[in-house]
This record gives structure tokens, sequence and C-alpha cells, in this order.
């Protein structure tokens, strides 16, 4: 991306964050249960909400089931963003269903350490014999692509062969995994990845065994600061917020 175009960007961003300035009477703490694999955008984007609104973020960052349990316990939030659907979060009354917002979706694909050999995954049994055919792999493991692998190789008939090549970890672990040389490739969605060195991004898995993973937030239902809540993910569904997830590998919502 040029650089004028990046800046562009980001300056309509603030422009938009600055139409929600609070007065610093208003100002408030948001807490915000984060997944990890939005955490590229939200480095760029979190700032300039603060800045704009005097309001000051609180992030917690995990797994999307590690904050899925933190809600479903109790632990208090106020804005939720999770690399899978809010809806069973609605449904167990932990978040508001008129809050519900739909940031992007992304896709399962391939990718290698820069320079390395790339795996044939053109068809789906050039992709199944490629995992056969790999030392290691690194998934997401219990992020929302690490378990949709998980089931593909189930359904391909070789997770007895391919599970013990599968390593994986928390939040960032898959991409230094794959840029430190440490598996063959990875297979996950790319927002995790982008912003690691020495990846090199192939392309997605074939259409046929492919799943389209949903970025989505809302609103606590026991949130302590509902209004600077809303304001936040009002932000966060503006065509410029969304223009610095497309830089961050999320495509546009379906």
């Amino acid at each position: 991306m040029r650089t004028g175009w990046r800046a562009a960007i980001f300056g309509s961003v603030a422009l938009i964050a600055a139409n929600m300035v609070q007065s610093p009477a208003q100002s408030a703490e948001i807490k915000v249960f984060l997944t990890g694999a939005a955490r590229g955008a939200w480095e760029i984007l979190a700032p300039q909400f603060e800045r704009a609104t005097g309001h000051k973020l609180v992030m917690v960052s995990a797994l999307p089931l590690e904050l899925v349990a933190k809600a479903e316990a109790g632990e208090p939030f106020d804005v939720i963003v999770l690399s899978i659907d809010v809806d069973g979060l609605i449904k167990k009354g932990k978040v508001e269903a008129a809050s519900r917002i739909v940031l992007g979706q992304i896709g399962v694909g391939v990718a290698v350490r820069a320079g390395s050999p790339k795996p044939d995954f053109s068809t789906v049994e050039k992709f199944k014999q490629s995992l056969l055919n790999a030392k290691s792999i690194a998934t997401s493991g219990e992020g929302s692509s690490g378990r949709f692998v998980a089931g593909l190789i189930e359904r391909l008939g070789i997770a007895e062969q391919v599970k013990p090549k599968i390593k994986s970890g928390g939040p960032g672990r898959s991409a230094q995994l794959v840029a430190a040389g440490e598996v063959d490739f990875v297979v996950s969605g790319l927002p995790p990845l982008i912003d690691t060195p020495n990846i090199e991004w192939l392309g997605l898995l074939p259409p046929e065994i492919n799943s389209f993973v949903l970025f989505t937030g809302g609103l606590g239902t026991a949130a302590k600061e509902p209004e600077a809540g809303r304001a936040l993910l009002r932000f966060l569904t503006s065509p410029e917020a969304m223009a610095v997830y497309k830089t961050k590998g999320l495509d546009p919502p379906p």
C-alpha cells in the first residue's frame, strides 16, 4: 500500500471518530473483549477512537472460545469482538441482540515462510496429499480457523495421520511458527499472519472445502458504559474503519 493511501485512510478514521467527541465529564473506560485475530486493525483504530472521544479502551485479548467462556461466566465487559458469530452469546443473554455488528469475514488459506517450498493445494486431493506429505503444519489451535481445520481433516479422513503434525498455541503463535521455519506451512485465515515478516500468503483453500468465518461484535447486556460502548460499535462499522480492516486481511461482510 502506498503511504499516501494509508495516510488518507487513517486521517478519515480520525475524522469519523472526531464526530463522536465527548466532553471530559462524559469520558468513560470501555472494557473490550477482543479476538486475537483482530488485533492488527485494533492497534490502528483504538488510538484514533481514544484521542477523538476521550474514552479509554481497556482490551482483553484472547482466543474466541476463551472470551466466550469469560462472558458466559459473568466476567464484565462493555463490547465484545469475536472471530465467530456473537449470536450464541445473544441467545444466552450476554450480548444485546440489537447491537450485533458484522465487521467482515475471512476464508481459510495457506501460507509459508518466504522462500520456502510451496505446497500444492489447488484441488482437494492435492491439499490432502500436501497435508500427508508435510513433516509439520501450524494452525490457530482453538482459534476459529484452527477448529475448522481440525474438523476438515476429520472429514477428509486423514485426522489420524495429520493431528500429530499440527503445532499451535495462543494468538500469534501460528505466525511465529511459520515465520521461523518451524513448520512446512500454516493453514489459517490471513489476519493473524499479515503483520509478521517473512510470511508469504499463497491463497485460499478450494471453495468446496473452505469456510468463511465472520468477525462480529456487540454490546454486553451488563455493560457498565453502554452509551460509550455503542459509540465504539458505530465507529467500528464506519466505512473508514472497514477500509482499515481490508488492509489487515479482512474481507467485506457478506
